[in-house]
Parts: C-alpha cells; structure tokens; sequence
C-alpha cells in the first residue's frame, strides 16, 4: 500500500517509521467488518509490524500495550516500548499525533476537541517520560483546519479557557476551534519537536472527513511502529 505520508528515523540502532493513511483504507468502527480487516490487513503488510487499535472514547486514558493480542483498550492514547507492535490512531477531523522518543518508546494519540481541553498529548508526552524517555518528536496529522471548524462561541471560549492557541474564526466569520494549533502549542509546551503533516481533512477529498461526509465517514489512521 502507499501511504499518504511516511518517514523513518533512527532510534538507537534500529529505526521507527511514522505514516498516515487517507481515504483509500477505511479503518472506523463503523466500517463493515470485512473493509476493516482488509485495511488492517494493508497496515500489517505494509509496516511488518502487528497493527493494534483503541477503543476511542474522547478522554485522556494512555494505555502501554505490551502484546498485540491484548484486547483493546478503552483509551485516546497507546504507548509501546515493544518493536513489532504498529499502533493506531484514527481520525476523521480529530488530529491524529505519533510520537517517538529516543529510547525507543513510541505513541499514537487522538486529540479530539475534549482530548485537546483536557490534555491527552500532555499526559502521553509524561507518560512516555516516566518511561525512561528523552528526546521526544512528534508528527501532527492531517485534521479539520480552524477555517473549517465551526462550534458554538461558548464551546469555543471553554476549549480557549484552556488552550488559547484553540481559538479561531471560520472562514465566513463565525466562532471555530483550530485543534490542529491547540495540539502544536501543547508539545511546544511539553518540549517535543514537530513535524506537521498538513491537510484539512473537511477541505481533501482525500482524506476522511465527519464534518464533510457525516455519518457516513470513515476513518484514517495515524501509524507508528518500531521495526522487529
């Protein structure tokens, strides 16, 4: 399979790859049974690595996966230190982070607009770190761009209470969160070099989008993997 974006960098003597899919692959819960595992199927071709996913539930649980066959978590973060274990998060708007640190611990977060509030990137950055990590890089994924996301003014003045870096404007001038900007400031914040990916999931026909597409939207994943 060939992946939106993808990119390898060193850990100690191995490596770690980073990737996000688009619209080709539909990895939502809500995706028939057979277009899920089919795509899953892809990821684990594709990375050598076992692909493992969360149950995401728009909160701040970090969950440390130490064997793929675990069954899946409740939670919007996963932490690994075990190479061969690919994991993922997904994302139709909500922003899609990976991150790699260089001891080898490697994490994928979903940051929706309540994970951005209540700081899931912050406690997945300080998780890693109470697991030995130093050096931490981050990648920010495709997701809703703030000219696009509209919200309610005093949901966008409760997100900014938190994050101020959240607050935007849409386009066509009415209150909207900018999570993509939220999730950036809180790793600069934490200290974690980024990278961001770029594109607005609701603008790209390419991508997987809820706001675009409602209901019917599937979703794309953020992939992080440690090479066996």
């Amino acid at each position: 399979m060939t992946f939106l974006f993808r990119d390898t960098v060193p850990v100690g003597a191995g490596t770690v790859s980073v990737a996000f899919t688009d619209r080709r692959l539909d990895l939502g819960d809500l995706a028939p049974d057979e277009v899920r595992a089919a795509g899953l199927a892809e990821v684990a071709e594709a990375t050598g690595a076992a692909p493992y996913l969360m149950h995401q539930v728009h909160g701040v649980a970090v969950h440390e996966v130490e064997d793929a066959a675990e069954p899946t978590p409740d939670a919007d973060a996963l932490l690994t230190r075990r190479p061969g274990i690919a994991l993922l998060a997904r994302a139709a708007d909500c922003v899609p982070v990976l991150l790699v640190a260089d001891n080898g611990v490697v994490g994928a977060v979903h940051a929706g607009r309540e994970g951005v509030r209540r700081g899931v990137v912050i406690a997945t950055v300080d998780r890693m770190r109470e697991l030995g990590a130093g050096g931490i890089r981050g990648w920010i994924g495709p997701h809703v761009c703030g000219g696009c996301y509209e919200v309610p003014e005093d949901m966008r003045a409760e997100v900014a209470a938190v994050v101020p870096a959240a607050a935007a404007t849409t386009r066509w001038g009415t209150p909207a969160l900018d999570l993509g900007a939220g999730v950036r400031a809180q790793l600069q914040e934490s200290e974690v070099a980024t990278t961001e990916v770029g594109g607005c999931t609701r603008e790209d026909e390419r991508l997987h989008s809820h706001r675009r597409d409602g209901a019917d939207a599937g979703r794309l994943a953020g992939v992080v993997w440690r090479a066996a």
